[in-house]
């Protein structure tokens, strides 16, 4: 078993020990998904530079619980999918090989149709 396919096995068990695959359907698992995204963001919202390194120093714990929310329900919206997060993040990275090459992405943050 992968560590992927434990931390799903671990979060389904936890989610169905409380009855809660009833409110998992993907438009929510979706929502959801984007609000604990939002949460992350949320630490750095109207900081500079030097108020973000030092937030992070300080709020560690707390940007790692919203990253751990973050990726729950990840793991449960591709479950309930049926995808498989590691062959579609292994694909997703062959197709960004031919889209960004080397040669020419490198040190450029330009969209790929610029490139």
């Amino acid at each position: 078993m992968s560590e992927i396919q434990e931390l799903t096995a671990k979060v389904i068990k936890f989610r169905d020990q409380r009855d809660w695959k009833q409110f998992h359907n993907p438009k929510d698992l979706a929502l959801s998904l984007v609000l604990e995204a939002t949460e992350v963001l949320e630490h750095f919202q109207w900081k500079n530079g030097e108020e973000i390194e030092k937030h992070i120093k300080q709020g560690k714990k707390e940007i790692s619980e919203e990253v751990a929310d973050v990726l729950s329900y990840l793991l449960i919206l591709c479950h309930e999918l049926g995808i498989d997060l590691k062959k579609a993040l292994e694909q997703k990275l062959k197709e960004n090989n031919k889209k960004y090459p080397v040669a020419k992405a490198k040190g450029n943050h330009t969209k790929y149709n610029k490139l």
